[in-house]
């Protein structure tokens, strides 16, 4: 039975520990953990690209406003009565923490700290699937398709709806910086209307939300899968609840209509909403070091083994946050790539094809479906690895756990190089000898929900009715006409 809590409410349950079933059931498990599993390459636990630039940060302290990150460190802390980290995992914790949540990265856990993160955000994103949150939302980000002119029109409507002195509250609101000249968004004309506005009507760029995510209480998107994927991409770390309406193609993502917003939007701000934690990724670009040059290298034996204290093979070059897809393949090269797949300290296997995609459960839908992959419910926490165009006929999808670090390189004897996107964007060459890790990220991203009667039905955390609904709905799942009974003949 769905119930309300006020945020302090939730955070006092998460602190609380489990139900007395958990209880016991937790109890009634011993877990060991194998130190000599504890390994990360020596490459992989460079903190930062700038690393005086992360202490800078670091030293500014001061936690999260963002009340998912906030239930996360509570869930984090709330399991500090089980089984303590080893001495060598509780050193590279210490190491880790001289840095804020922002500059720490999911590839510098070890297994543990990885598998640990891993279930805290699914027991959460469990409880907050079965409770509403009523959020003090002060501030709004409003987020649409700039060059679409009918959306920018719509995007005023909300805009004036949330500034209007009838609400109980006096927002303030954010809009891109492409529409403060605007003819069509008439940003002076929503100030003329009322003086209060000027103070109340601001804008945000990449910059602002990269530097300062925690500013936003609520985020509103206008448009359909790819502008809720640029919320993502803009928010890599700290995201606030992000409530979606349909205005676009397809609309896996997107739950609510237009034509509700104002029944939508004050329910949401009054009743509280129900929030469905999506799984990201964390993906690093690290770039072969240079090295002797009669030396020949090998980057499965540079993987797998040992590096020396002072001979990095590899140094990091830029982290994305992802929420569909990590793709690598060969770009603008008219011959097919090779890739190098690797799973946690293991290769898994030689990869000759077009390409290789790495998604999560949200992105199983996207290009993963095109490349023959499995349908992934979004509640599952498993990484999906489809080859595009395998010149092999055995290559066949694979699933795997959250809880280990994929990379995909270039070898060093490869014809060609490839080319990595994230999410579409920010594409990246990948030069023999590169490889990219990927990983469960520890900023997921909080999807509002509709309690009931939303564009499919009911919301997923009644059995997942609306997931089903919609590849019923945009894919044609499964739809066939039904075949005819037997009509029985009388003698």
């Amino acid at each position: 039975m769905e119930h309300v809590e006020t945020f302090e409410k939730a955070i006092e349950d998460v602190d609380g520990g489990s139900s007395t079933s958990e209880s016991e059931y937790q109890h009634a498990l011993e877990v060991v953990w194998d130190d000599d599993n504890a390994k990360r390459r020596k490459s992989s636990l460079i903190s930062s690209d700038n690393p005086k630039k992360a202490q800078e940060v670091a030293k500014k302290g001061g936690s999260t406003s963002c009340f998912v990150h906030q239930l996360l460190e509570s869930q984090r802390k709330s399991r500090k009565g089980q089984p303590s980290l080893s001495h060598n995992e509780d050193r590279n914790l210490d190491k880790a923490s001289d840095l804020t949540n922002q500059a720490i990265h999911s590839r510098l856990l070890t297994k543990r700290q990885l598998s640990e993160m891993a279930i805290g955000v699914r027991e959460l994103s469990k409880k907050l699937g079965s409770i509403r949150l009523k959020l003090r939302v002060k501030t709004i980000f409003l987020l649409t398709k700039a060059h679409d002119s009918d959306l920018i029109g719509l995007t005023r409507n909300i805009a004036e709806w949330l500034l209007s002195k009838d609400r109980d509250t006096q927002y303030t609101v954010y809009v891109e910086d492409t529409l403060r000249d605007n003819s069509k968004f008439d940003a002076q004309g929503l100030i003329s209307q009322d003086p209060s506005h000027e103070g109340r009507l601001k804008y945000w760029n990449n910059e602002l939300c990269r530097k300062q995510p925690h500013l936003f209480d609520f985020a509103v998107t206008l448009g359909g899968d790819g502008t809720l994927l640029y919320a993502s991409w803009l928010f890599q770390r700290i995201v606030p609840p992000v409530l979606s309406f349909a205005l676009g193609s397809l609309g896996f993502l997107t739950k609510f209509d237009y034509a509700d917003h104002q029944e939508t939007l004050s329910a949401a701000f009054k009743d509280g909403i129900t929030v469905s934690l999506r799984l990201r990724f964390e993906a690093t670009i690290m770039r072969t070091q240079t090295a002797e040059q009669d030396k020949k290298r090998d980057l499965v034996e540079e993987l797998i083994g040992d590096e020396a204290e002072n001979n990095l093979t590899h140094r990091p070059d830029g982290s994305y946050t992802i929420l569909n897809d990590i793709v690598v393949d060969r770009g603008p090269n008219p011959t097919m790539s090779s890739t190098e797949l690797f799973m946690d300290e293991k290769h898994m296997t030689s990869i000759l094809a077009d390409g290789i995609c790495v998604a999560t459960p949200t992105g199983s839908t996207a290009y993963n479906l095109a490349a023959g992959g499995s349908l992934c419910h979004p509640d599952n926490p498993v990484i999906l690895v489809t080859a595009i165009c395998a010149h092999t006929l055995s290559f066949r999808p694979v699933i795997l756990p959250d809880t280990c670090v994929l990379r995909v390189g270039v070898p060093y004897d490869a014809r060609t190089s490839s080319w990595a996107s994230f999410d579409g964007r920010e594409r990246v060459e990948l030069r023999r000898g590169d490889y990219v890790t990927v990983s469960a990220s520890r900023y997921p991203f909080a999807n509002v929900m509709p309690r009931e009667g939303g564009r499919g039905g009911k919301g997923e955390g009644g059995g997942g009715e609306d997931w089903v609904a919609s590849i019923s709905r945009t894919l044609n799942w499964n739809n066939r006409q039904r075949q005819r009974a037997f009509k029985e003949w009388e003698r």
